[in-house]
């Protein structure tokens, strides 16, 4: 085990850097951010920031050589540079499964060789697949980069050929792939944590809800039946055991009609729709990824109480009235409510700035709460 008073790096200074190093700050560590951005949210509670780079080898040594291990904040961490590191400290999550999440094809390869279900895609190397693709798909679908998509960036509808293949040109004619248009009903998600052991804890399922391809509100537990979170979670823990995962992993499911599950994606790291667990959970997804990092017992991941998340992007922040005040004043004024502001220096329209979570308990109540405080935003 490596207990606190060690140093431990985190790959990415963004919002999720920040919830890392704050939980492993409070747990008694040292921690170094490595990211370019020398604004980087995370720095500011980091006892270190490098600023370098992913790929800088020097940096990365030092880095390495500094840290007894290293995690990462998001999935697009070159995995390259997460071998080079594991030359000089333990790495987790390792770069093999970090590599098969940030690629949609290589993604959607393992889902359907290890039999998870998935939609159903044809793979476009270049606009000449563009056709066979649709003919073995159909149309309406949705084309996807293979990389760097993400917050409903890097995706498009498309309803006839002519339209797949602006789409494809509009993304650079990079590799992508072509899937089917599900009959949606819902979106959840499972986070779970697995240790090096192969100790698992598992989230309670939540339930997601999206506005132009950015997760809007999650509402923790779903409002599904139980057969169906439990077979949620069996299915994701048995994707953590394919990959041989240590670390925080999140697993997005499409509830479709007659309640079948279809894995969308993964990521390798604590999520989006897992921020209710910081006041709502025994143990929240931040800890839990300190300890699979340094080999500690997992902690209980059970639900103290319902929540709601709401995420709060830039768009609030408008030249009109202070947004700082503005939030304050209507969320910290709820004794339900909790905030959680990141320390961004610049806003932008779509852009995730911080997060307000809810409590009560019953779901519906603290959903009803999150959004009146929504409204009056």
């Amino acid at each position: 085990m490596i207990l606190p008073g060690s140093t431990l790096g985190i790959l990415g200074g963004g919002q999720l850097g920040r919830m890392f190093t704050a939980a492993a700050r409070t747990l008694g560590y040292h921690v170094i951010v490595l990211d370019p951005d020398p604004h980087s949210p995370a720095a500011h509670f980091a006892d270190r920031h490098i600023v370098a780079d992913f790929s800088d080898q020097h940096a990365l040594e030092a880095f390495g050589k500094e840290c007894a291990a290293i995690s990462t904040e998001f999935e697009n961490a070159p995995a390259q540079s997460l071998r080079f590191l594991a030359q000089f400290c333990t790495v987790r999550p390792g770069a093999e499964a970090v590599a098969i999440s940030q690629n949609r094809i290589s993604e959607k390869q393992f889902f359907t060789t290890h039999g998870f279900p998935c939609a159903r895609y044809a793979v476009i190397q270049s606009r000449d697949d563009i056709a066979p693709a649709i003919h073995q798909i159909g149309l309406p679908a949705i084309i996807k980069r293979s990389q760097l998509g993400y917050d409903g960036k890097g995706q498009a509808r498309v309803n006839t050929t002519d339209e797949a293949l602006r789409a494809f040109d509009d993304m650079g004619a990079v590799p992508c792939v072509l899937e089917e248009l599900v009959p949606l009903q819902l979106e959840i998600s499972v986070i779970l944590a697995r240790g090096a052991d192969a100790q698992t804890a598992v989230f309670p399922v939540a339930e997601n809800q999206h506005c132009n391809g950015i997760l809007d509100v999650t509402l923790a537990p779903a409002r599904i039946p139980d057969n169906l979170a439990e077979q949620a979670r069996h299915i994701a823990t048995q994707l953590a055991e394919r990959l041989d995962y240590c670390g925080v992993l999140a697993v997005e499911f499409f509830v479709v009609a007659g309640g079948r599950l279809l894995i969308n994606e993964i990521a390798p790291r604590p999520h989006n729709s897992g921020h209710y667990t910081l006041n709502a959970c025994m143990t929240d997804q931040f800890e839990q990824q300190v300890r699979t990092l340094c080999g500690l017992p997992l902690g209980d991941a059970r639900l103290l109480s319902s929540a709601v998340m709401v995420n709060l992007l830039g768009d609030l922040w408008d030249a009109s009235v202070p947004p700082l005040q503005k939030i304050g004043e209507h969320v910290l004024t709820c004794p339900q409510a909790k905030l959680h502001l990141y320390g961004k220096r610049e806003a932008r329209p779509g852009r995730k700035m911080g997060h307000y979570t809810v409590m009560d308990a019953k779901i519906e109540h603290a959903l009803a709460l999150a959004l009146d405080i929504k409204s009056t935003l």
